[in-house]
């Protein structure tokens, strides 16, 4: 699956010019107007990528990457603002923003500052279609995983908790984040649900005397990581 970004700007024009680059180049793309559904859509839809203006009409990017960061949401940020202060870039910075894209920009610097991000995240979409960390591989597509070449099958709902770790290799989701993508936000059962289906997994992908692969972060939530050698 190709990666997902999130544009969050009021001018619609911008939004949709940006919109038909950005998946003329293979990115898929969703769009908010404010910052309220901003964080809204960030919640229920992880994506790999937020692509922020600073200037909104509810409250500004600043905040949003504060709110974000509050939430234990790692998505990286790329600020967009026509705002070229010194102290006003450190804002962005310290509010957790990436990095930062001064208006007006190309549409050629924006793409490698993309790429870029990515990188730095561990996205790996090769042209074969697979997503890889370590010797895990997941297939979206064929919804086939492997490890080390070996096929591992996985329920339909092992596989969407695999994927959605897997598409943010080396961050951590929070529980609340991964309940809601897999179960629905309205979703009231109990929470410990997910801890069962995360034992399901390493029963299944971490096998004695191979790495382990999910990690549990205390109080927060799980990030696919390659760890020490399961015993």
């Amino acid at each position: 699956m190709p990666p997902r970004l999130l544009i969050v700007d009021d001018d619609p024009e911008l939004r949709h010019f940006l919109v038909a680059e950005l998946q003329a180049d293979g990115y898929i793309c969703d769009e908010a107007a404010t910052g309220q559904q901003a964080l809204g859509q960030i919640r229920q839809e992880p994506c790999d990528l937020v692509l922020l203006d600073w200037s909104l009409p509810d409250f500004s990017g600043v905040e949003v990457c504060r709110r974000m960061r509050r939430s234990s949401i790692t998505t990286p940020v790329l600020m967009l603002t026509a705002r070229d202060d010194v102290r006003e870039r450190v804002e962005a910075l310290d509010s957790g923003a990436d990095d930062y894209l001064t208006k007006p920009f190309s549409i050629e610097e924006l793409l490698a500052r993309i790429r870029a991000r990515l990188r730095r995240t561990g996205l790996n979409e090769p042209d074969d279609g697979w997503l890889r960390l370590a010797d895990l591989a997941v297939h979206p597509a064929s919804r086939e995983v492997k490890r080390d070449e070996e096929p591992i099958q996985l329920t339909a709902r092992e596989f969407d908790l695999l994927h959605l770790l897997i598409r943010h290799p080396n961050e951590v989701q929070e529980r609340r984040l991964i309940l809601d993508t897999l179960w629905g936000a309205n979703w009231v059962g109990d929470d410990n649900l997910l801890d069962v289906y995360v034992r399901y997994l390493r029963k299944k992908l971490e096998p004695v005397g191979r790495p382990t692969l999910i990690q549990t972060v205390r109080g927060v939530g799980f990030m696919l990581k390659e760890g020490p050698v399961r015993t």
